[in-house]
C-alpha cells in the first residue's frame, strides 16, 4: 500500500512451500492478499465451500463466495508461480470493495463473511461458515435508578478489543471488554420501567465461543487531526486458555469447561494509519510450522519472529488474530443452555 521497492524474488521465494503460494500485489491488494492467506490457513472455510454445488450458480463475476472458492482451491496447488487472483479482486470491486484503494483488513474480512451469507444459494452451508466465527453474547443494561435489567442475545463475528496507549496483553484486553461500563448524560439509555432515559450500567457476557475466534486489536484512533495508529505493545499467546478470563465474562448458562485455542494466523499492519502495508503469518496445517506471507513472497519463520509483531515503533504490528479451538476441547463440548 505504501511506496516500496519491489524486486523479483527467487524461485524458492515464489514457490508455494508445502502447498503455500504467494499472491501478486495487484492494484494495492495487500490487504485482500493477507486475508486470503488467513482464510486459506482456516481450512474449514474451504472445506465447506468445496461441498457447495455451484453448477447452477449465475457466474456474472459478482459472486464473492464463488470466486473465493476458486482462489482458495488454487492456493492449495503446488505450482511455483503466485496465484492469479485478479478475478476475485475484480469481483470484490464490483461489490464496492474497490481496487486502487487502501482498505481496513477488519472491515474487508467482515464484508467477505457478509457476502458469503448474501450470495451463496446454499443457505445451510453459508450458515455453517458463519457459525465457524460466531461469538454468542448476552448484553445486559441495568438502570441505576430502579435497578431493572434488560437483556438481549446477540452475536459477533469477531471480538473487537480496545488497546490502551501503553503495554497490553491479549488477556487483559479481553478482561476490559467484559467489564461493566456506566452510561450517563448524553449516553443514558431509555428505561422501560422509568419511562425516560436514565443512567445505567451496561455489559456483555459470553453465551458460547466459536470454533474460530477472530480477534481485532483496535489500534487506530480518530481525532481532530485525523486517524493515527497505536504502535504500543500487545502480547498474545500461541496457546490461549479461556480459564484465565474473569468468570464474570460468562453467563450462568455457559456450562462448558475451559476452552483452549491455538493461534493459526496473524494479520500484520506496517506503516502509518493512512499509508501502510499488510502481511500475514500463518501456521501450516500439515507441519504446523509458521510461514510469513508478504504478497508473492512466502518463507518459513519461527514463533520468535511472529512475536516481533507484538508492537514497537516502526515495526509491523499484529492487527487481527485467528485462533482455532483445540480439537480435544471440541470433542468435549457440552450443551449451552439459554
Amino acid at each position: 500500500m505504501s511506496a516500496r521497492l519491489f524486486f523479483l524474488p527467487c524461485r524458492e521465494a515464489l514457490r508455494g512451500v508445502f502447498g503455500m503460494r504467494g499472491l501478486t500485489n495487484y492494484c494495492l491488494s495487500c490487504c485482500v492478499n493477507t486475508l486470503l492467506q488467513t482464510l486459506s490457513a482456516t481450512w474449514e472455510v474451504a472445506e465447506v465451500l468445496d461441498r457447495w454445488k455451484t453448477a447452477g450458480v449465475w457466474t456474472d463475476g459478482r459472486n464473492v463466495p464463488l470466486q473465493l472458492k476458486k482462489v482458495l482451491a488454487a492456493m492449495r496447488s503446488d505450482l511455483p508461480q503466485p496465484v492469479q487472483h485478479q478475478d476475485f479482486l475484480h469481483c470484490l470491486d464490483r461489490n464496492l470493495v474497490r481496487l486502487h484503494v487502501q482498505h481496513d483488513a477488519d472491515e474487508v474480512f467482515l464484508s467477505i463473511l457478509n457476502f458469503i451469507q448474501q450470495q451463496m444459494d446454499d443457505k445451510p452451508l453459508a450458515l455453517e461458515i458463519q457459525n465457524l466465527y460466531k461469538i454468542s453474547l448476552e448484553t445486559h443494561v441495568q438502570c441505576l435508578e430502579c435497578s431493572s435489567v434488560q437483556t438481549k442475545s446477540t452475536y459477533l463475528l469477531n471480538l473487537p478489543l480496545h488497546v490502551q496507549e501503553d503495554d497490553n496483553s491479549l488477556e487483559g484486553c479481553m478482561s476490559s471488554f467484559f467489564e461493566h461500563q456506566e452510561l450517563r448524560g448524553i449516553n443514558s439509555i431509555y428505561c422501560v420501567q422509568c419511562e425516560m432515559k436514565t443512567p445505567s450500567k451496561q455489559g456483555v457476557k459470553l453465551l458460547s465461543l466459536p470454533h474460530i475466534l477472530c480477534v481485532s486489536l483496535k489500534r487506530f484512533r480518530n481525532g481532530r487531526s485525523g486517524t493515527r495508529k497505536l504502535d504500543c505493545q500487545v502480547t498474545f499467546p500461541e496457546n490461549l486458555d479461556f480459564s484465565g478470563i474473569d468468570q464474570e465474562a460468562f453467563t450462568s448458562g455457559f456450562a462448558q469447561n475451559d476452552y483452549k485455542y491455538t493461534l493459526h494466523a496473524v494479520v500484520v499492519h506496517s506503516g502509518y494509519a493512512m499509508c501502510g502495508h499488510y502481511t500475514a503469518y500463518v501456521r501450516h496445517r500439515t507441519n504446523q510450522s509458521w510461514y510469513y506471507a508478504d504478497d508473492s513472497h512466502v518463507k518459513q519463520v519461527s514463533w520468535d519472529e511472529v512475536k516481533k509483531t507484538y508492537g514497537g515503533y516502526r515495526r509491523g504490528t499484529a492487527y487481527m488474530l485467528m485462533y482455532r479451538r483445540d480439537p480435544r476441547e471440541e470433542r468435549q463440548q457440552p450443551e449451552v443452555s439459554g
